[in-house]
């Protein structure tokens, strides 16, 4: 099952579910609420739109009405939409109470839009044990000493090559520029392609890509004055690479996020840069993304046996690196906040491990436990099924060596401008479509790697401008 933040679904499910139904938890919740909040009414927007994933947190949300007798309205909202309805619903002074599943550039727009209660953030902090979180996930929710939001889960950009072919050609694993660009030469030949790289200039996942090999030469977007980078000599050898894989390595024409991914699967490329949302479909475990590469025809397992996963890429003059990303819960202004509060509380406790189940591929746990168990919820993940019509364990399906690194990404959180201090304007510039516009150029020859560059720096240097307007 693809993230919603890498395959745009489309329509925004309207639907408003108004949950009364019965769930019981079984392990230990926020407590019990007061007179105060019982009966009340909140809206909750989540950015998990996907049916089954409406299904998932509408089950979760009954338990917690019937624990709490704190009604919700739960409302699916498409990521590419959430920003200018969230805008408009401020505008209207009909904000949700919460929203989850933002990511760290949502939820930095809407703080320097003023619409967060960053008040209400610090007491679910205070109530759940900031002890109890991933160090720096808290950090990127964070301004100053101020929680902005509660980091919930993360996911992380990866490399998946063929580990048979690297085997067979003496290559060594694809972790730096030099191996990447090697292996992509010599396993293009014969119909075969060294990688598949996206290239789709209407997809934020084409940015994420290009991001995931920037950041391992500490290629920034922009610096911590919000002046655009991508023009920097720390970034002139991410342009060179990416065009050479593109143009040289890769299928031609407009690659998505469906067709590298199926260009992988049937076994026509040795490398592709995805998610590790992929590692569900990777295993056979989804009937409508399934391998077809013609050993699996037999063993639907076959390629993800014979794959290996690189988490954390180096750059020429810089140190490895990996493209991460978290999402988050936040409490909106003028929320009903006590009853917001309990929510998120029971969806990062009670309804946690329930949440994580949903996609546990690509949602890695941020809180690794509670004050009874410090690990309750990193090992819970780890027994958790992934997959959707089939399910099955990651660890049952993959050798340790990958689950070490698959479960290492929490720690290894990494983002274009956040450690800056200017995910407003990566909100923006993703929001805008800005650097996948240019790499769409770039791959099909119409731009050279400095004009590349030098547009892609002025085009974020726009979007600034407009936003200080």
């Amino acid at each position: 099952m693809t993230k919603s933040r890498i395959t745009k679904i489309g329509a925004i499910l309207t639907a408003t579910i108004a949950v009364t139904a019965t769930l019981a938890g079984c392990t230990p919740g926020p407590s019990t609420t007061s007179t105060s909040t019982k009966g009340q009414t909140i809206t909750v927007w989540s950015l998990e739109n996907q049916p089954d994933r409406v299904t998932t947190t509408q089950h979760i949300i009954d338990g917690f009405t019937k624990k709490t007798g704190i009604k919700v309205k739960l409302v699916a909202v498409d990521d590419g939409q959430v920003v200018q309805l969230t805008e408009s619903a401020a505008l209207s002074g009909k904000l949700p109470d919460v929203m989850g599943a933002l990511s760290l550039a949502e939820v930095r727009q809407f703080y320097s839009l003023k619409l967060v209660n960053t008040d209400a953030a610090g007491r679910i902090l205070e109530s759940l044990g900031s002890n109890t979180f991933v160090k720096s996930a808290l950090a990127l929710d964070q301004d100053g000493s101020k929680q902005i939001a509660i980091p919930d889960s993360a996911w992380a950009q990866i490399l998946v090559y063929r580990k048979d072919l690297f085997k067979e050609a003496g290559l060594e694993p694809p972790t730096s520029y030099a191996n990447i660009e090697a292996a992509a030469k010599k396993l293009t030949v014969g119909g075969q392609y060294g990688i598949t790289l996206a290239t789709d200039p209407a997809d934020v996942f084409t940015e994420q890509t290009f991001e995931s090999l920037a950041l391992g030469n500490d290629c920034q977007l922009v610096n911590t004055k919000g002046k655009p980078t991508l023009d920097s000599s720390a970034c002139a050898p991410t342009w060179k690479l990416y065009g050479d894989l593109a143009q040289k390595y890769s299928p031609s024409g407009t690659q998505t996020v469906d067709t590298t991914r199926a260009t992988y699967f049937a076994g026509q490329a040795a490398m592709v840069d995805w998610s590790t949302y992929i590692l569900d479909e990777l295993a056979g475990l989804r009937n409508d993304a399934l391998p077809s590469c013609p050993q699996c025809v037999g063993n639907p397992q076959w390629l993800a046996k014979n794959s290996g996963i690189v988490t954390a890429i180096a750059g020429p003059d810089g140190k490895s690196s990996a493209l991460g990303q978290a999402s988050s819960w936040l409490v909106t202004k003028n929320a009903k906040a006590a009853a917001s509060e309990k929510f998120i509380e029971y969806m990062m406790s009670t309804g946690y491990l329930p949440w994580l189940g949903m996609a546990p591929e690509g949602k890695f746990p941020l809180r690794a436990g509670d004050a009874n168990d410090a690990s309750k919820y990193t090992e819970g993940w780890k027994a958790l099924d992934a997959g959707v019509d089939k399910r099955a364990p990651l660890a049952s399906i993959y050798d340790a060596d990958t689950m070490k690194s698959i479960e290492a990404v929490p720690d290894n959180i990494n983002t274009w401008a956040i450690p800056q201090g200017q995910g407003a304007l990566l909100g923006a510039v993703e929001t805008q479509l800005t650097i996948p516009q240019v790499l769409g150029d770039f791959a099909s020859g119409s731009l050279s790697a400095t004009k590349a560059a030098q547009t892609a720096a002025d085009a974020v240097a726009q979007v600034k401008s407009k936003m200080v307007q």
